[in-house]
């Protein structure tokens, strides 16, 4: 049995465009030129942002991919010879290799085979800082490599031990399995701690009344750049992919007296790998409670539309696509485009031109952030009758109410100050009018209940 190499920095990668033959073969019309090379060369600067040096890369396309090695007998031969020249360490592809295919690639190539969803997996692993992202990659590439455990693939049985770890007439591939499901179910539980965590300071700031607003967009589009200009914070940022991995919170002070969080989170990717998406479930979270979204685009990325589509795919796999965004546009020192606001027929701010290196239209953006916010709260008087104790318990229960003043007809008057579209969602279930709530800045009226 072929023995894996355990490192290697020196890669050769293969590109095989399988979807363009496939639309040509049934007449179909095929990718343009472009969003091929832009895919290949994402694929580059994903190795090198593994700090893999690339020596070579390998292109191709077929019909259907081959069940025993995706590729055919011709490529496999084209790569050994490039192998013979270059010396690598290890090949990458840049799509999802099945667990055969990837064992039965090594056989014939005998070097390290990786698919683009294990060296995403690994970027992550270099990245991950904090004790939660650390436990998420971690339980991320367990899950990875639990459908490549084969015989003779003893990475987990030598890191602990074989001696005293087997059972009576347990097989080596056995122990291994057996290792990981233990060691995957110490993750998940130290993980249900953490999220418990994050859910207690989730609950804080919702009872304070401070709206959460998430940074996101695809990877390298700017979004710790910006977030570092907004906040005066320093944290890492650099022209790569998925240099953000663990999300950072920042108070933020607006104009008007509006506080929000502000959350820097992981950038996304095209077909992000089902095992991140699951790990990091916890730190998306941010991204699906928040009351506003900031869709960060590179202006002057040649793609933008396919990537602000991709993040959009992403949130609606994670249930945030419902949250309110607002798209802005980086970059525009690059695309040469001008700091400007785009509005909807009401007035909303819907999109920002602006630029976080160089600091034109921040103020814009949050001039922008600011009414956002506000027309997305609901604030004033309610009148609550005797009768409406429920009502006046859920309202105390979402911790709308600013202030309680009881009235001699033993109704009482609750200043609120709630999201527009939790109230409404109250006012539909308790049958209040539109005119039930009276703004602030008006005298207490008597009870305008429908």
């Amino acid at each position: 049995m072929f023995d894996r190499p355990d490192s290697g920095d020196n890669a050769l990668l293969v590109h095989i465009d399988i979807s363009r033959s496939r639309q040509q073969s049934s007449g179909q019309v095929s990718r343009a030129p472009t969003d091929l090379d832009d895919e290949r060369a994402e694929f580059v600067e994903l190795a090198t942002s593994a700090g893999l040096t690339v020596l070579d890369t390998i292109v191709g396309s077929r019909n259907k991919p081959s069940a025993r090695h995706f590729i055919g007998k011709g490529k496999i031969e084209e790569i050994q010879l490039a192998l013979a020249e270059n010396e690598a360490d290890v090949v990458l592809f840049g799509q999802t290799l099945s667990p055969s295919q990837e064992r039965n690639l090594e056989k014939e190539l005998k070097v390290r085979v990786l698919d683009r969803n294990s060296l995403i997996l690994d970027i992550f692993a270099q990245r991950a800082r904090t004790f939660e992202g650390k436990l998420q990659v971690e339980l991320a590439q367990l899950v990875h490599l639990s459908t490549r455990l084969v015989r003779g693939w003893t990475h987990l049985e030598r890191q602990k031990g074989g001696i005293g770890l087997r059972g009576p007439g347990e097989t080596q591939l056995e122990t291994d399995r057996r290792l990981l499901n233990e060691r995957v179910r110490v993750l998940k539980k130290r993980l249900a701690k953490v999220r418990q965590q994050r859910e207690q300071g989730r609950s804080k700031r919702g009872k304070s009344g401070i709206s959460t607003v998430a940074l996101v967009g695809y990877t390298n589009a700017g979004k710790s750049t910006l977030f570092n200009r907004i906040t005066n914070e320093t944290v890492y940022a650099a022209d790569q992919l998925f240099a953000t991995l663990d999300p950072t919170l920042r108070r933020l002070d607006l104009a008007g007296g509006v506080s929000a969080v502000l959350a820097d989170t992981v950038g996304f990717i095209r077909d992000l790998p089902h095992e991140l998406v699951d790990a990091f479930r916890s730190t998306l979270t941010e991204t699906l409670e928040a009351d506003l979204l900031l869709h960060i685009v590179d202006d002057s990325d040649a793609e933008r539309e396919q990537r602000r589509d991709d993040v959009d795919k992403v949130l609606h796999g994670i249930g945030a696509d419902k949250v309110p965004q607002l798209m802005v546009f980086n970059k525009i020192d690059l695309s040469g485009h001008s700091v400007r606001v785009e509005r909807s027929e009401s007035g909303m701010a819907q999109a920002v031109w602006l630029s976080a290196a160089s600091g034109q239209g921040i103020d814009v953006l949050l001039e922008a952030i600011t009414d956002r916010l506000s027309q997305q709260r609901t604030v004033g008087w309610l009148t609550v009758s005797p009768a409406q104790g429920r009502l006046r318990a859920q309202l105390f229960a979402l911790s709308a109410v600013v202030e309680e003043v009881p009235q001699d007809d033993g109704s009482v008057n609750l200043l609120l100050d709630i999201d527009a579209h939790e109230f409404a969602r109250v006012a539909r279930e308790h049958d209040l009018s539109e005119e039930s709530m009276v703004p602030d800045n008006r005298p207490l009226a008597v009870d305008v209940r429908a």
